[in-house]
């Protein structure tokens, strides 16, 4: 991949420099209340300004079905972006529109805008060829260069991520390169022992990483809603909490991988439980129970781990030589479900290995939870893009920065 230097050095001084970032921030109406992503890829915008750049960003954030939305706009995120980056960021109220090209003919030197949600657009996550081509034509007119930063959408075929690249010269940003250096560490140069930490809801989404991680992890240490699949597919009642029945199979096929290949695979040894799933927005007094990870009761949800299995996990990590995290071990939102989350971030912060977050909401825990970014190796900022790397996919949005 050609980096952002040399496309610098080659020169892009009053040239319109497309950058697909990825803005894709929690909102609370019009409020941001996560703005990780925003701060991880203002250094490549800053240096591309900075070379006098004419710099166009462009982002998704939400789904929406492929028309205007205003509960996905990303204006909030060009006001953050501004006061981040220390400079006016003016803001296109459409994609390729009238909005957009006027915008972009106004930029001098040095300036920057972003357009709005990429996804307002059908041909941006278009499953036809063509159509996503035309979108990706629009784009591309707009533009005299590309930079590909949106590590957190790179395992999308997408027209801004996939298509836009070959129609225009182009380099991958600094927050790409950074996050493919780390998950080369991840899959090519593991220092031992390599401990992985999974949790979050569904098992089913961490299906392809635990396949092939299963191959090149020392332990795998599991929590959150998929864990009690797991404990199912081991005979234990887990009363009403998350499972997914058709995935039990497939997790006694892999505890049995486990074992032969002799791969720790560590599930919660004790669970807070409850019959009521905490609230949220006022975050009300919940009434947590604690039992055995074997002993839930059959009206009961289990939400967050116990204990017993903090002091666990946290001697699995005591010794890691790379760990890399994805998913919170309960309902972290919540102060009476966050402890488990709030333990395994804490043990990564004292093992001595590389430690890697994982993105998603891992990243948000770590930050909604108070602890300093700066302390852990890495955290990334795409969380499916860290786990699909990890299963061994290739991610389109990388392969077209290869090209």
């Amino acid at each position: 991949m050609k980096t952002i230097d040399e496309l610098i050095q080659d020169g892009v001084t009053g040239k319109r420099v497309f950058v697909r970032a990825d803005l894709n921030v929690p909102l609370d109406g019009t409020t941001i209340t996560d703005d990780g992503r925003i701060r991880a890829v203002a250094p490549t915008i800053a240096k591309l300004a900075e070379a006098g750049a004419k710099v166009i960003v462009a982002s998704h954030l939400g789904r929406p079905k492929g028309a205007p939305d205003p509960q996905f706009s990303l204006a909030p995120a060009a006001v953050r972006l501004g006061e981040i980056l220390g400079k006016n960021v003016s803001f296109a109220t459409d994609t390729v529109g009238d909005s957009a090209k006027a915008t972009v003919a106004a930029l001098g030197d040095g300036e920057v805008t972003l357009l709005e949600n990429l996804r307002f657009n059908a041909g941006e996550t278009s499953k036809d060829d063509a159509e996503r081509g035309a979108f990706a034509d629009a784009l591309a007119s707009l533009a005299d260069l590309y930079v590909g930063d949106g590590f957190g959408a790179v395992h999308r075929k997408h027209a801004s991520v996939y298509d836009l690249p070959s129609r225009l010269p182009q380099a991958a940003g600094d927050l790409i390169a950074t996050e493919v250096g780390v998950l080369k560490k991840l899959t090519d140069d593991v220092q031992r022992p390599y401990v992985v930490v999974l949790g979050g809801a569904k098992v089913s989404d961490k299906l392809g990483v635990i396949d092939n991680l299963l191959e090149k992890a020392d332990r795998i240490l599991i929590g959150g809603g998929m864990s009690y699949t797991f404990l199912k597919a081991k005979g234990h009642e887990v009363g009403i909490s998350l499972l997914q029945e058709d995935q039990i199979p497939v997790c006694l096929e892999y505890l049995a991988r486990a074992e032969k290949r002799g791969v720790e695979f560590v599930l919660p040894v004790d669970v807070l439980v409850s019959a009521d799933f905490p609230d949220l927005k006022t975050k009300a007094p919940a009434n947590p129970e604690l039992v055995a990870s074997d002993a839930i009761p059959a009206d009961k949800e289990g939400l967050d781990i116990g204990p017993k299995t903090r002091e666990l996990y946290a001697s699995k990590l005591a010794d890691a030589g790379t760990v890399f995290w994805n998913g919170p071990m309960g309902v972290f939102e919540h102060p009476d479900y966050a402890n488990g989350t709030r333990a395994v971030a804490q043990a990564l912060l004292d093992s001595p290995g590389f430690t890697v977050v994982g993105g998603g909401d891992s990243a948000a825990a770590v930050r909604i939870l108070g602890f300093d970014e700066n302390a852990f190796g890495h955290i990334s900022t795409g969380g499916g893009a860290s786990l699909e790397y990890l299963e061994g996919k290739t991610l389109p949005g990388l392969a077209a920065l290869e090209d």
